[in-house]
């Protein structure tokens, strides 16, 4: 079992920034893929970013140039930098893991509000 905690999450301007963090139940070195989702109310869930244990990183378009993913191996921690924030991006973040052969696990989800 795997268990994911957010927080970071709050209420932002449009153009601020917020630090998501996501901290695992065990080594994260042995995850094979971490991800951040997102679900804004009356849409469907979203991919924003996934980091492997390799290192290597997948964005969603539509966030390239300002969102970063990064991993602490050291503090079981995964990190989701997000800059520049629009209003449209007003959701629930949800932290991912997924362990191949094993499962996939989910946070309770963070609260990111974007309004001026």
């Amino acid at each position: 079992q795997v268990q994911l905690v957010e927080s970071g999450g709050g209420f932002v301007q449009p153009g601020e920034s917020l630090r998501l963090s996501c901290v695992v139940s065990r080594s994260i070195f042995s995850i094979n893929i971490m991800g951040w989702y997102r679900q804004a109310p009356g849409k469907q869930r979203e991919s924003v970013a996934l980091i492997t244990n390799g290192g290597n990183t997948v964005l969603v378009d539509s966030v390239k140039g300002r969102f970063t993913i990064s991993r602490d191996n050291a503090r079981n921690t995964v990190y989701l930098q997000m800059n520049s924030l629009k209003s449209e991006e007003t959701a629930v973040y949800y932290c991912k893991a997924v362990v191949f052969g094993t499962g996939e696990y989910e946070g309770q989800g963070a609260q990111v509000t974007v309004s001026s």
